[in-house]
């Protein structure tokens, strides 16, 4: 249990990171590029503390962000439109690897915040399960 309330005080400490740049009104391209980069982070995080908690807790060993996704819907954890949405956001973060394209870059930035606000409300939820 303690390598699960490790990883999710780092998914915490990401997705404060992440708030502080999808916080910014007009952000410059430099701004745009380091908020997806925060994103990846904090997605990697999120998906991977949903991991632990389904392995140390649940007992189920989810292999992929898509499955862990599919998992967290199945126990309650996130509801259809949640998953949906994490869905998108797992093939979002995929083509963080084109985002020099700069119209997939600016489409995948201004779907962060509600990934971020996604993947806060993952996070409680698995925190209150352990708690």
């Amino acid at each position: 249990m303690k390598r699960l309330q490790e990883r999710l005080q780092g998914t915490e400490q990401a997705l404060d990171r992440l708030q502080e740049v999808i916080e910014i009104s007009i952000p410059s391209m430099v701004e745009r590029d380091a908020g997806i980069q925060r994103f990846k982070v904090s997605f990697q995080a999120a998906w991977k503390t949903a991991k632990e908690y389904l392995y140390r807790v649940e007992g189920l060993d989810v292999v992929s962000p898509k499955g862990v996704l599919r998992s967290s819907r199945e126990l309650g954890i996130l509801s259809e439109d949640e998953t949906a949405l994490g869905l998108q956001m797992t093939d979002d973060r995929n083509l963080t690897v084109y985002a020099y394209e700069e119209q997939l870059a600016e489409e995948i930035f201004y779907k962060i915040p509600q990934y971020y606000q996604l993947m806060r409300e993952w996070m409680r939820r698995i925190s209150g399960r352990v708690c």
